[in-house]
C-alpha cells in the first residue's frame, strides 16, 4: 500500500504578492504563503529546523525562477552544503555568502572581527547591503542574529542596525528570513515588534521516542493565518507540517440514507444500520470481539465498493490478516486492490497532526468512506502527556461526520466481568455507542452485546447473545430470560436456548 502519511494536501494557488515557502503545510498555515518585500523571523532553539526551513524556503524560489542568497554568520558553506545534501537537495542557483571568512579569523585580523564592536557591526552591515546591491535577490536568508546581537553589545544598537536592514531590503524588493536561536532568552520582543511576521519552532524532548515538534506563527501583519500549535517533522527531505485540523472548514452533501453493517441482527439493533456522517464507538474488554465487529462491517463496505481506511495502533497487520480469514472475513484481497487502505502505527513515533492529516488524505484524496481507529486507547499514547486528547478527538470525529464519512471507534475497557472503566470517557463524543459484556450460563464464558444509544435511529434497548464464528458475527436473539448481565453479575431465570447450543448437543449425539 502507498502511504500518504506524511505529505499534506497541496494547498490552492498562491495570491499575487505570495511568496511560497515550499513547505505546503506551513504555506496552509500562512493562508498561502508569505506576503513578499518584508522581513520575517524564524525563531526556534538549536536542532528545531530552522536552517532547514530557511533552505527550503530559497530552493522554492529558484524553482520560481528567483535569485537566492543565504547569508552565514554562524555556518560555512560547506556545512550548509552538507545539510542540503542529506535531503537529497543541490543548492546551484543560490549564492551562499559566508560573512566571516577564514581569513577573517586569522590572527591578523582578530582586531578588525573582534573589536571594536561599532566598527565590526557597521561593516557586518555594509558587507550585507553591498552583497544584496550587488545580487538583487529577490530571496534572502539570514543566520543568524545570535551574532548579529553579540556584535552589538547594546540592545538600542542592536535594534537600530535591524531597522536599517528591515528598510534597505524593503527597498531592494527582497523577502527576508531572519533565523534566531532564541540566545537571548524566551521570546526577543525587539525583534517580534519589527518583523512583519515571527514563526516560532519548538522541540518536545520530554516525551518517549522521537522528539515532537510543533510550529506556531505568532504573528502576520494583514493576513488572517491559521493560528495555534501545528506539529511537524523533520527528516530527509526537509519539514512536513500537519497543520492543526479544523472542522468547522470542511462539509459537503452526502446521502444519510443508514447503510448494513453486513449481519443482519446487527442492522436490527442499531436501528436500520451505520448512518453516514456519524460515528459508532465499540466499547468492551479485550477479546470480546470488538475489532472483529470492526473488521466485518469494514468488509460489508467493500463488498458493495466502498473504500475503508483502517488505522490500527494496537494489533500488528500480520495478526489482523490471519484472524479476519479464519473468520471468514479475508482482507487481503481488499489491501491488493487498494481498497483497504490499512496502517499499523506505533503510537510512539506519530504525533496526532500526522495521523490527522493522513485521515484527511484518506477521506479527500483517496475518497474513503469508512474509517476503523483501533484502538483509542493507544492513540491515546500518541499525544505529549496526553493533554488535548478530547479536542483533538472531537475535530477529527466533527471533520469525518461532516464529510459524511462512517467512524468505527474501538475503546478498550480495563477488566472482563463486573464494573469496567476507560482511560478516558468519549461516550459523549460518540454519536452511537455498542457496549459489549462477558457473562457465565451453563459452564461457559459468553459475550453480549447491546446498543446503548444512537442519535440518528430508533435503536433497540435489547441485550443480545454475540459469538464469532466461521462465518464471522453472530447475533442471537434477546437474552429476555437473563438479568444483571451489564453489570457483570447475570442470572439465568429460564430456559431459552443460546447461540452454539444445538450444536453442542449434535456433537454430543
Amino acid at each position: 500500500m502507498t502511504s500518504t502519511l506524511s505529505t499534506p494536501i497541496a494547498t490552492a494557488p498562491a495570491r499575487q504578492g505570495i511568496a511560497r515557502t515550499g513547505i505546503a503545510g506551513l504555506d496552509d498555515v500562512l493562508a498561502g504563503g508569505l506576503p513578499t518585500r518584508h522581513l520575517y523571523l524564524v525563531e526556534g532553539s538549536p536542532g528545531t529546523g530552522k536552517t532547514t526551513l530557511a533552505l527550503q524556503f530559497l530552493i522554492e524560489g529558484r524553482e520560481q525562477g528567483e535569485r537566492g542568497l543565504y547569508v552565514t554568520l554562524s555556518e560555512t558553506s560547506e556545512e550548509l552544503e552538507q545539510v542540503a545534501q542529506s535531503h537529497g537537495w543541490s543548492l546551484d542557483g543560490i549564492k551562499v555568502f559566508d560573512l566571516v571568512s577564514d581569513e577573517g579569523l586569522s590572527e591578523d585580523a582578530e582586531q578588525t572581527i573582534l573589536h571594536p564592536s561599532e566598527f565590526e557591526l557597521g561593516e557586518t552591515t555594509r558587507e550585507v547591503m553591498k552583497l544584496v546591491g550587488e545580487l538583487k535577490p529577490q530571496r534572502v536568508a539570514f543566520d543568524s542574529l545570535s551574532e548579529l546581537r553579540l556584535l552589538a553589545q547594546s540592545p538600542l544598537r542592536y535594534r537600530r542596525q535591524i531597522l536599517a536592514l528591515k528598510r534597505f531590503f524593503a527597498q531592494m524588493g527582497c523577502t527576508v528570513l531572519m533565523l534566531d536561536d532564541k540566545t537571548s532568552g524566551e521570546g526577543d520582543q525587539q525583534l517580534h515588534s519589527i518583523a512583519h511576521g515571527v514563526v516560532h519552532l519548538n522541540q518536545n524532548a520530554n516525551t518517549y521516542g522521537p522528539d515532537k515538534r510543533q510550529l506556531r506563527v505568532v504573528k502576520l501583519r494583514g493576513v488572517r493565518f491559521r493560528s495555534g500549535d501545528h506539529d511537524f517533522d523533520l527528516d530527509r527531505g526537509g519539514l512536513v507540517v500537519f497543520p492543526r485540523l479544523s472542522a468547522g472548514e470542511h462539509g459537503g452533501s452526502f446521502d444519510g440514507t443508514p447503510i448494513p453493517t453486513g449481519t443482519a441482527a446487527f442492522d436490527e439493533m442499531l436501528g436500520g444500520g451505520l448512518s453516514p456522517g456519524s460515528n459508532l464507538l465499540l466499547a468492551g474488554p479485550a477479546g470480546v470481539g470488538k475489532t472483529t465487529t470492526a473488521t466485518s462491517c469494514a468488509v460489508a463496505a467493500m463488498r458493495r465498493g466502498e473504500k475503508v481506511a483502517f488505522y490500527l495502533f494496537d494489533e500488528g497487520l500480520n495478526s489482523l490478516r490471519q484472524r479476519s480469514l479464519a473468520l471468514g472475513l479475508d482482507i487481503d484481497p481488499f489491501i491488493a486492490s487498494g481498497q483497504l487502505l490499512i496502517r499499523s502505527f506505533d503510537p510512539a513515533e506519530v504525533s496526532p497532526g500526522q495521523f490527522a492529516q493522513a485521515v484527511r488524505n484518506a477521506v479527500e484524496v483517496d475518497g474513503v468512506k469508512m474509517v476503523v481507529l483501533d484502538s483509542l486507547n493507544s492513540y491515546m499514547q500518541a499525544m505529549p502527556g496526553g493533554q488535548y486528547l478530547l479536542l483533538q478527538m472531537h475535530e477529527l470525529l466533527s471533520y469525518l461526520n461532516l464529510k459524511g464519512v462512517v467512524t468505527l471507534i474501538i475503546l478498550s475497557l480495563h477488566g472482563t466481568v463486573g464494573e469496567m472503566r476507560a482511560d478516558i470517557d468519549l461516550s459523549y463524543l460518540s454519536d452511537a455507542m455498542v457496549q459489549y459484556r462477558f457473562f457465565e450460563a451453563r459452564g461457559e464464558v459468553l459475550k453480549a452485546i447491546s446498543v446503548i444509544k444512537s442519535r440518528t435511529t430508533a435503536h433497540q434497548t435489547t441485550i443480545r447473545e454475540f459469538r464469532l464464528g466461521a462465518n464471522g458475527v453472530e447475533i442471537g436473539k434477546p437474552l429476555s430470560d437473563f438479568h444483571g448481565i451489564l453489570v457483570g453479575a447475570a442470572q439465568y431465570t429460564g430456559r431459552q436456548p443460546l447461540l452454539g447450543h444445538s450444536d453442542n448437543a449434535h456433537s454430543r449425539a
